[in-house]
């Protein structure tokens, strides 16, 4: 794992900045169009909820845009909080020798 000083851009800041803004959506209109609650987008956008499955297809599909994109920027938001906020981890060994 990369030893990055900054934490990752929370996805939904990636959300915000990068497509609502520019494409001056609002939430209510973004939330119809992908078929989810105004609530669990504005959780998104307020970095308070995270990227499921479903609405990083939901995302690619609005904005063309793959899923992975989504899941990824969550994902390394996600190990980046955890590698950072806990260090039981570290105390951890190894079963199996690597190759």
């Amino acid at each position: 794992m990369k030893n990055r000083k900054r934490p990752p851009a929370h996805p939904g800041h990636i959300l915000k900045v990068h497509y609502i803004e520019p494409l001056d959506l609002t939430l209510t209109d973004l939330a119809k169009n992908l078929k989810i609650s105004r609530k669990t987008l504005s959780k998104i956008v307020n970095e308070r909820g995270s990227i499921t499955s479903d609405t990083a297809l939901r995302f690619s599909k609005a904005f063309n845009t793959t899923p992975e994109l989504w899941l990824n920027l969550q994902n390394n938001y996600d190990l980046w909080h955890a590698s950072h906020e806990t260090k039981e981890w570290l105390d951890i060994q190894p079963l199996v020798v690597a190759c």
